[in-house]
């Protein structure tokens, strides 16, 4: 990455000597392209996956009608980044070479491309005020591995949901964007909490930027305001490569915004049902005349009413951001996010829908168990650190500090049937009131090494390091008199002021926890021969875990045995042929469970392992990319649900569950000006007899999203999505037939910098429950909003 420092100017994407200076003038002022006419200066589409480099100097001659020669034994062994975007062949033509040794000169369309003479100290002193712009302008995402490699070459499967493609359908929250993601299932079973479930299994890591710890039990509290992220991306199957313990179910990873090279942002208003009122600003400012020091701003304000009676959500983010050159080699990059999300009424707890008989009550989807006095407000600061050093032309070392705190205050109320199921008249149901307080703080460290080797005539890639989190949480909650407890509530549906608030008392400590995660972590990948390259990764460590809590006026610590493991990856690719690559991976999963069985005794960890195969293929140049995967998955020692203790408490039992299936995805360009991602996913899940097990998990779904600018009428973009889920059920609770839902988007461009928008989601008004693990809560019915958006 070194070869960064070979910038020139702020705009041009990585210049490799001083030597390009001068061709950079020829190809400005260069002649009309022979065989196309375009200029050398004129930006063009360029789609370039890395690849070896002889390969991609080809494909950029193809793109950009460009003459280019170059001894073939001057580009072996050699590999190029991915190259993309609107660019001039000059701007691509840097970008191919970033890290090579080699540069190239241009005369009209025809191009060399030869050694580059070795850099004296004043060119490096002349150049190396610039690295961090070739840093913000080629970030590559380490997504599954911790190595940079494209979506194409990771032997998992992959998908990405980019800021385009969030901003056109109108997606602004977390859930609602996963809901969008081939083989994700979203369940939402309280109107603050979810949890996201990939081939069966329950998701437990969610990463910012490539690092995280897992969410507790799964659980994912609130949501992430997506206007915050360039991209979000999803890797289905294990993820202990990425942080030592996991299951085999997958990672979500938020890809944040980061300073980028020009000045530039954009005000987004938006308003519709619900009385919905959104603004949201990004603005991008480079803060040095060198280009040195930028900075970058978001903040994102929104009130909004609910489908669900009385629910409101208000919420205000601020996100700021700053990375500037260190030195001649570093990159500093340092940022913070504030939150602060208000909602009234939540509801706490899901819908009781199942009578006695085993027949489904039917309601309105504004229905409700929460009361109007009921609040659950979140704010978290996060900060982070970020020190790229580029020690040579292939090697960097890269220091990152995370740190996080929390705080949500809830008073809640919690409303079910102490028989498990509703009276024919509606009535049964009871209400538990609750009061809470819950602070949550967490660092994180990571400190690694990455770059390319050469052996044996070929170059490979490399990442070793070393990562420490602490987490501690402390919930604290408010007394009442018992006389609150357990009142009957009327027949549902029921309004908002039934109910009576709590007179709270004091606030007195409840529970507490501690993690410790230590890990020490490498993986390369290896070229074996032109077409056949091998990952293989290890990751070693050791967790520790306290917790405590306490009932009246007793306080129980458990302090759980120290947990040390190795877990091996192991990946192959082939390319069978320059435009499909096979590929298999094979990694061993492992995790600690918190769930007790009827003892109360914890549960032992949850060992197994993870294998798939499968086939990625280029097609319509290169503009879109097929996956097909098969999977199978075997957790042993699965924590499972199983009934309640004598004390009211849940009881879990350790289950072999295996998840076999298979996917399609299909994600990319099918025409001049049209957008495709279509995904399908079919599961088999089994326990240790062989039968069907959570059953509501779905075992088929389909999702599918198209996009496209109408011929005749370029200014104006029309976009559909659908998602159809088969049946689940739960036992002894909720059931939904198998549905769909679709959502669509018609967009206008006023001006070069003006759109409007409107987005219809629900777009049948489909009746459809969501959360049936754990009760029911109706999904949102039609609904539509109208959005104004400029570029600055």
């Amino acid at each position: 990455m070194r070869a960064a420092l070979h910038h020139k100017k702020r705009f041009t994407p990585a210049p490799l000597a001083l030597a390009v200076a001068l061709s950079l003038t020829l190809a400005a002022t260069a002649p009309a392209h022979a065989q196309s006419g375009t200029p050398a200066a004129t930006a063009l589409s360029i789609n370039i996956p890395a690849q070896p480099l002889g390969h991609a100097l080809n494909e950029l001659a193809r793109q950009a009608n460009l003459q280019l020669s170059f001894p073939a034994e001057l580009v072996a062994g050699k590999t190029a980044p991915a190259v993309s975007g609107q660019l001039t062949p000059r701007q691509a033509l840097d970008r191919l070479l970033v890290g090579s040794d080699l540069e190239a000169s241009v005369d009209g369309s025809a191009v060399l491309v030869k050694k580059a003479p070795p850099r004296t100290a004043g060119t490096d002193k002349e150049l190396a005020a610039v690295v961090v712009s070739s840093l913000r302008a080629n970030r590559v995402s380490k997504g599954a591995t911790g190595l940079p490699m494209e979506v194409k070459e990771t032997p998992q499967s992959i998908s990405t949901f980019d800021s385009v493609d969030m901003q056109n359908y109108g997606v602004t929250g977390s859930n609602q964007a996963l809901q969008m993601v081939t083989g994700i299932n979203v369940e939402q079973y309280e109107t603050n909490r979810a949890t996201f479930e990939s081939r069966g299994f329950e998701i437990q890591l969610t990463q910012m930027d490539g690092l995280g710890m897992t969410n507790s039990w799964g659980t994912v509290v609130g949501q992430q305001d997506t206007f915050l992220f360039d991209k979000i991306e999803v890797i289905r199957g294990a993820n202990g490569l990425l942080t030592g313990v996991g299951n085999a179910s997958g990672t979500v990873n938020y890809v944040r915004k980061r300073p980028t090279n020009k000045d530039e942002g954009q005000v987004v208003l938006e308003g519709g049902s619900y009385d919905k009122k959104r603004v949201a600003l990004d603005y991008n400012k480079v803060l040095t005349e060198d280009g040195t020091v930028a900075g970058r701003v978001v903040l994102i304000h929104q009130d909004k009413d609910s489908w669900i009676r009385s629910l409101n959500d208000r919420d205000t983010t601020l996100y700021g951001v700053i990375d500037s050159q260190i030195g001649s080699n570093g990159v500093l990059t340092v940022g913070v996010t504030d939150q602060d999300h208000r909602q009234k009424s939540p509801m706490w707890g899901s819908l009781t829908l199942n009578y006695a008989d085993g027949s489904q009550a039917s309601f309105d989807t504004s229905a409700s168990t929460s009361q109007d006095w009921t609040y659950w407000n979140t704010k978290s600061t996060t900060a982070f650190a970020e020190y790229t050093h580029y020690l040579s032309d292939n090697w960097e070392g890269k220091f990152t500090y995370n740190k996080r705190h929390a705080e949500e205050e809830t008073r809640l109320l919690y409303a079910y049937s102490l028989s498990g199921a509703l009276n024919n008249d509606n009535t049964g149901l009871v209400g538990w009131p609750y009061g809470s307080f819950t602070t949550t703080d967490s660092d994180l460290f990571d400190l690694n090494l990455s770059g390319n080797f050469n052996l044996f005539g070929r170059k490979h890639e490399l990442i070793t390091g070393l990562s420490h989190s602490i987490e501690e949480t402390d919930t604290d909650t408010y007394g009442f008199d018992s006389s609150y407890m357990l009142q009957a509530l009327p027949a549902f549906p029921y309004g908002g002021n039934v109910y009576p608030e709590p007179n709270w008392g004091a606030r007195t400590p409840a529970s507490g926890g501690k993690q410790t995660l230590t890990r020490l972590y490498g993986a390369t990948r290896l070229a074996l021969t032109d077409e056949l390259r091998a990952i293989v990764g290890l990751n070693s460590v050791k967790l520790e875990r306290e917790g405590s809590s306490r009932y009246g006026s007793v306080t129980t610590t458990t302090e759980y045995p120290d947990t040390r493991k190795s877990s091996p990856y192991y990946g192959l690719t082939y390319d069978i042929t320059r435009n499909l690559l096979g590929y298999l991976s094979y990694s061993e999963i492992f995790q600690n469970q918190d769930q007790t069985d009827y003892s109360g005794a914890y549960l032992d960890p949850m060992k197994g392992v993870n294998r798939e195969a499968g086939l990625k293929a280029d097609w319509l140049d290169k503009r879109l990319l097929t996956t097909v995967a098969v999977f199978s998955a075997k957790q042993e020692g699965l924590a499972t649900y199983d009934g309640m203790t004598s004390a009211g408490q849940y009881a879990y039992v350790p289950k072999d569950v295996k998840s076999t299936g298979f996917e399609l995805e299909a994600t990319g360009k099918i025409g001049r000006d049209a957008n495709l991602a279509l995904g399908f996913t079919r599961i088999k899940l089994t326990g240790p007899d062989g039968n069907d097990i959570y059953e509501w998990v779905p075992r088929t779904q389909v999702k599918a999203r198209f996009d496209s600018a109408i011929p005749g009428l370029p200014a104006l973009r029309l976009g559909l999505s659908t998602r159809w889920n088969s049946d689940v059920r739960k036992n002894g609770g909720a059931r939904q037939d198998a549905y769909s839902v679709s959502d669509a988007f018609a967009r206008y461009q006023i001006t070069p910098e003006m759109s409007a928008r409107l987005n219809v989601n629900n777009l049948f008004n489909q009746k459809y429950v969501t959360g049936i693990a754990y009760g029911a809560v109706y999904g949102e019915p039609r609904s539509a909003y109208l959005t104004l958006d400029y570029k600055l």
